[in-house]
């Protein structure tokens, strides 16, 4: 990321499709080929992994780090390799086209990839699933046991599961790998399918010279295949309870802080064991995507550590982490560090100095630059380095509009207009902040989607520390159209990004 360049911040679940859910047919194609006639580098998504809709659709709460989320499996595609007629893929059901609505989807992928999976029963198994499994033997046996045994179970988390299932005991789990061999391999096939598709995607992104940018979330859902299969790289007490959990301090989202709730890393035993865990993890998602944004860098120097009974956040402390050790180990194994560190919130000169030790480029966010102090903001573009990554807003952010009409102050408002020096209205202002980070020195600019498209409130990808609501919005198929391409291509030639 060391020449100037620009790209889109798209989830994948924002795509069309007519299946309810933006997926990997020939929708994300499309939006690769839009990236190239708008002269784009870089395509940036958020975490692929399954999702759960007790934790509110989140893809930064999945039951695994290593698996990929089947609502992404394009039905079309199940159609041209064999596995499902036209008919079968062609329901009653008619998704709105402007929001993901999740449980409809859930249970129309289930019924499909259920019928795929009959019909790919009926042959003998080609020799790339067979490879598959044997190359991902190391998290896909025990995420599908994980996934087969929470059915049996009701749903429950692990840690309430009967105890010799909860605590892995041999006889146990012998036992229900035979029992729930079907239901197992369901789960090994949904796997391989995702992961097919997605492999040939990233093929046609590199074959268009279009990177991808990955988010990698620091945390793990407790209630995951990781923490079961390894509760002695987390902090757990005696019953496999969490008795301390993740969050962040009261910050510019939350007054009492986000109390995540995910289970906090043993780093003396990660250590000890090489960081072998974080390496496969690591490994798992650059077979994905080319560049990873670590979500909440600031958690691998210190960590914000709260007792497992708390109801917010507040009564919090400090852990430190062993940072330059681990990145030490991760440029063995990776020697360029693609990696981009989510450097937002508080942040302390413990965590400038590891990122400049190991010259990763942190995140800089347009919507946080107008409060006081202006000469000196960092989130200003003219205080940024050039190895930096910059935003307008990222997913966790309302969109240009949104905020300038619902959240920006009058004396915000007073700011940004002196520091562009004319006013402009809500629906002039997007434009006019891409072009200011277009032209900043920055070496990386992203933009979401939605401010691309001026969009307000409405369009916003998630509110922070709330459950309901999230994750649903959708592009509109007329919404990326060749004027739109010219457009953006026009600028980004202009302040020298083309790819």
């Amino acid at each position: 990321m060391n020449k100037r360049a620009s790209g889109i911040l798209l989830h994948l679940t924002s795509l069309p499709s007519t299946f309810g859910i933006g997926d990997l047919g020939p929708w994300a194609y499309r939006f690769v080929d839009f990236l190239v006639a708008a002269k784009q580098s870089y395509w940036q998504i958020l975490p692929l992994h399954p999702i759960d809709p007790i934790y509110g659709n989140s893809p930064y709460q999945s039951p695994s780090a290593f698996a990929g989320n089947q609502l992404f499996i394009s039905p079309e595609l199940l159609v041209e390799d064999n596995l499902l007629s036209k008919e079968e893929i062609d329901g009653k059901i008619k998704f709105p086209e402007e929001q993901v609505a999740y449980n409809s989807v859930l249970e129309y992928k289930k019924k499909i990839l259920k019928a795929a999976f009959m019909n790919f029963q009926k042959n003998k198994a080609p020799e790339d699933y067979e490879k598959f499994c044997q190359e991902n033997s190391s998290w896909l046996a025990d995420f599908s046991l994980f996934m087969a045994l929470k059915i049996k179970c009701g749903g429950i988390s692990w840690g309430d599961w009967p105890e010799d299932l909860r605590d892995r005991k041999s006889e146990t789990i012998s036992l229900a790998q035979r029992d729930l061999a079907e239901e197992i391999n369901f789960e090994k096939f949904q796997q391989y399918i995702f992961f097919k598709q997605w492999s040939h995607l990233k093929g046609y992104c590199q074959e268009k010279k279009i990177q991808i940018i990955g988010d990698l979330p620091i945390y793990v859902n407790y209630d995951s295949a990781d923490v079961w299969a390894h509760p002695e790289l987390f902090k757990l007490d005696e019953d496999k309870k969490p008795y301390v959990v993740a969050g962040v301090p009261p910050d510019y989202f939350s007054e009492t802080g986000q109390l995540w709730g995910n289970p906090i890393y043993r780093w003396d035993r990660m250590q000890e064991e090489g960081y072998l865990w974080w390496i496969n993890r690591l490994n798992q998602i650059l077979k994905l995507v080319d560049i990873v944004r670590i979500d909440h860098f600031r958690g691998f120097v210190a960590y914000w550590e709260v007792p497992a009974y708390a109801k917010t956040a507040v009564n919090g402390r400090w852990v430190e982490a062993p940072a330059i050790d681990f990145f030490s180990r991760l440029k063995e194994e990776y020697p360029h560090l693609p990696f981009i560190a989510e450097d937002l919130g508080t942040i302390t000169p413990d965590v400038k100095e590891v990122m400049n030790h190991f010259q990763l480029p942190g995140m800089k966010v347009l919507l946080f630059a107008f409060g006081p102090e202006m000469s000196t903001n960092p989130y200003l573009p003219h205080n940024f380095s050039q190895n930096c990554v910059a935003y307008t807003g990222t997913h966790d952010n309302n969109t240009i509009k949104g905020w300038f009409e619902e959240e920006a102050l009058p004396e915000e408002k007073e700011r940004l207009f002196k520091y562009l020096g004319r006013k402009l209205s809500a629906e002039e202002l997007p434009g006019e902040l891409i072009r200011l980070l277009m032209m900043s020195v920055a070496n990386t600019v992203i933009f979401p989607m939605q401010d691309i498209l001026g969009l307000g409130a409405e369009a916003r990808m998630n509110h922070p520390s709330t459950w309901q609501g999230n994750w649903e919005w959708r592009l509109l198929p007329d919404q990326i159209n060749d004027s739109l391409a010219i457009r953006l291509k026009e600028m980004t030639e202009i302040y020298g990004r083309a790819n």
